[in-house]
């Protein structure tokens, strides 16, 4: 049990999209009557999960897993269909608009192309000036340069740079500016959605370095989503670790890498490349991705499991606490199963 009291928390959370179309998309012709069906993406399905001020918790999973859904709903982008989320222990979910806006002075989002989130007609100086002036309206023209002057030094961009336009810079400087506007507003908590997956190997780790830098000057907090494993190592507190919108795993960074419980984290972690194994020890799992129009009954991941058995094929594994203090949902752990 968590102890403190978390930052952000969201409680049985469920996102689902219709993508049915149209009336005429929705009708179809089966058993001699003409039926009504919707099609629905099950995004994410009853997430829980809390993040305590200062650490930084990355979110890992397969392409589709529901990790950016899962990030667009804490920060107020998507409503969720059920559940809450809580920042200090208030409810945001249900917000209006107005009131939401002292909540974005908080809580700002880093995306992972920057390029696609800058806009293009505004330099970066206009980027940096205009959440500052609307949410800060009395702030004098000297306060507020010396505000984007001292956020573009922490992030590593050249002053004399703040006059030009998004397409005059790399993409590891482009990234730079969008932490840099994600910083303008002195946020608590930030939500870093990819926002190394677009960027050359030696650019990502500057990145890193940045982002854990500013970290410890400004007592931030990061919602980190990534399907790097190696970047998850370096940078995260804590690790949840999520299949076809589902949460399977939630431990501390050291105790998932060194000994993951549930099969699919196992095999995440057995991909990662490791200087001089003579033999690669992948875990290779079976089947192919289920939709998240159809999901699998009983637990999602059976059908790709080696454990599995007739009881997950039928019942749905709750999260159960680790006597380390993670969380697993996994009917081969909760009745000690060898996964040797």
């Amino acid at each position: 049990m968590n102890t403190k009291k978390p930052l952000v928390s969201i409680n049985n959370v469920v996102k689902h999209f219709d993508i049915s179309g149209g009336l005429l998309d929705q009708l179809s012709f089966k058993g001699g009557k003409i039926r009504y069906e919707k099609t629905t993406v099950k995004a994410v399905n009853d997430i829980s999960l809390f993040v305590n001020r200062g650490e930084t918790l990355s979110v890992v999973g397969e392409s589709g897993c529901g990790k950016s859904t899962l990030a667009r709903v804490i920060m107020g982008l998507y409503p969720p269909n059920s559940g809450q989320v809580l920042y200090d222990g208030q409810r945001i979910d249900n917000l209006s608009h107005n009131q939401w806006l002292p909540f974005r002075k908080k809580m700002q989002m880093i995306f992972q192309d920057p390029y696609a989130s800058l806009n293009p007609r505004k330099t970066v100086r206009q980027t940096l000036e205009e959440p500052l002036r609307f949410h800060n309206p009395r702030l004098t023209s000297t306060q507020v340069n010396d505000k984007i002057a001292e956020v573009v030094e922490q992030v590593g961009v050249d002053p004399v740079w703040i006059t030009r336009y998004p397409h005059e810079f790399s993409g590891g400087q482009r990234q730079r500016i969008s932490i840099a506007r994600g910083l303008i507003l002195d946020p608590e908590f930030i939500v870093a959605d990819e926002p190394v997956s677009a960027l050359d190997v030696s650019i990502q780790a500057q990145i890193l370095n940045l982002l854990m830098e500013l970290a410890e000057k400004r007592n931030l907090t990061y919602l980190f989503i990534t399907h790097d494993l190696s970047v998850v190592n370096h940078i995260s507190t804590r690790v949840a670790v999520l299949y076809l919108g589902t949460l399977c795993e939630l431990a501390c960074a050291h105790d998932l890498f060194c000994e993951p419980r549930h099969p699919y984290t196992r095999a995440l972690i057995s991909a990662i490349p490791k200087v001089g194994e003579k033999k690669a020890k992948h875990i290779r799992l079976k089947g192919e991705v289920p939709t998240p129009v159809f999901l699998p009954r009983g637990c999602v991941f059976h059908g790709r499991c080696v454990y599995a058995n007739d009881r997950c094929t039928r019942e749905v594994p709750e999260l159960m606490e680790l006597s380390n203090g993670g969380f697993v949902a996994c009917h081969a752990v909760e009745e000690n199963r060898s996964m040797e």
